[in-house]
């Protein structure tokens, strides 16, 4: 299987099944899971919880099930799991044993190159992350009920220890929201700032309101641009993972097949995985298909949470002047509004997305690097490349459209 951004690294004694299961810690059982299969999707949840989509034990499961992780693509499930005294699962880590970079959006390229002209191995190493998904959120997941501290700092150490025993070049934690960056920096990890684009609902009443908070040239150009879409007679319509029919799902999932190859090339998720998620998960699944002569010619592919909206994947067939803009970020923008949600995260990178509401926002993930020169090597990199994006942070935000100082 050909890798796009570089070749894969292999090592097949560092990749077999963790031998660290069945450890004991403050009276819990800890384990290293092989597939989230292993836990029932009830218990996962309590755990999770279902509001974050891409957390949910459907979700996990879907990508496991139907070849989006595994061997073939260099993402082998480790999954950290807490049991309490009556086995019941208080703790869980979503994680990653990975021979590759691709699919986690947090660049670390020129790490294992340096690495590699050093003589030394950056892969395997282990992510927590959400595989193709660079959205923040909660990676330490702890029972509502249990003692959070006690149970997240268990998980940790199970995961730095157990990267140390299987001779891993490094522990990465990927798009960790405030509360868990701030634990894993106090545990010593090393701390990486990123930005994404993201809006927010000020208690827009519709998307004219929210259109009358901008500058008038802003508020202009995004008059024009969705003027353009109906000037070439494309309907839009919202529909939902449990409502689509197969014919609608085969078309989004060649939608976002097509977009792979044309820029990408590796396109993981298959048409079984959106099926799935379809039947288990189907209210969380937001299609806004673009209809030409009642016939399908884009789509983007959107995933709901209990207070935000994620935007993921976008394709057409043939292209149309502003279409990206108005699947892609007006529909998602009013669909927020209608449904009460907070937030819209409508996926990684890409300034042209200030200029239509969505500001500059930071990310962040935590490494732990097991080898003391490039620990400090890379300590020093995060420490220049935190400050240039700090001052990336304050340019962007002078484009901010809105007519008042408005920030993220």
């Amino acid at each position: 299987m050909p890798y796009p951004y570089g070749s894969r690294h292999r090592n097949d004694e560092a990749v077999r099944p963790s031998s660290l299961n069945l450890r004991y810690n403050a009276g819990m059982r800890l384990e290293i899971l092989n597939s989230i299969d292993t836990i029932p999707a009830a218990r996962w949840n309590a755990v999770s919880g279902t509001g974050n989509p891409f957390l949910r034990h459907e979700f996990m499961l879907a990508l496991e099930r139907n070849g989006c992780v595994g061997e073939q693509h260099g993402w082998l499930p480790r999954h950290l799991a807490a049991f309490d005294n009556n086995n019941d699962l208080v703790g869980a880590v979503p994680m990653y044993l990975k021979d590759n970079s691709y699919g986690e959006f947090v660049f670390d390229w020129s790490w294992a190159e340096a690495y590699q002209r050093a003589g030394l191995s950056y892969y395997p190493k282990a992510v927590v992350a959400i595989p193709y998904t660079p959205t923040p959120g909660p990676r330490i997941l702890v029972h509502p009920q249990a003692d959070r501290d006690t149970i997240a700092s268990a998980l940790i150490e199970l995961a730095r220890n157990g990267s140390q025993s299987e001779n891993l070049s490094s522990l990465h934690w990927l798009f960790t929201d405030k509360d868990d960056t701030e634990r894993l920096r106090q545990q010593g990890f090393l701390i990486r700032l990123g930005c994404q684009f993201h809006w927010k609902n000020r208690g827009y009443r519709d998307f004219e309101a929210f259109l009358s908070s901008f500058s008038a040239r802003k508020r202009k150009k995004v008059r024009r641009e969705r003027r353009y879409v109906q000037e070439q007679h494309i309907d839009i319509i919202t529909v939902h993972g449990h409502e689509a029919t197969d014919l609608q799902l085969q078309t989004m999932h060649d939608f976002y097949r097509i977009t792979f190859e044309k820029k990408w090339g590796h396109p993981t998720l298959t048409l079984d995985f959106f099926r799935e998620i379809a039947q288990t998960m189907g209210e969380q699944l937001v299609f806004f298909i673009a209809e030409k002569q009642q016939t399908m010619v884009a789509g983007a592919i959107c995933f709901r949470g209990n207070d935000t909206l994620y935007g993921r994947h976008w394709g057409c067939y043939e292209d149309y002047h502003s279409l990206h803009f108005e699947a892609c970020y007006y529909q998602g923008i009013e669909y927020c509004i209608k449904h009460g949600l907070n937030v819209f995260q409508p996926g990684a990178q890409g300034e042209h997305k200030i200029s239509r509401g969505f500001l500059p926002t930071p990310t962040w993930s935590a490494h732990w690097i097991a080898d003391d020169r490039f620990r400090g090597l890379i300590a020093d990199f995060l420490e220049h490349e935190t400050s240039a994006m700090n001052e990336y942070i304050e340019e962007l935000n002078q484009r901010s459209p809105f007519r008042e100082v408005v920030t993220a």
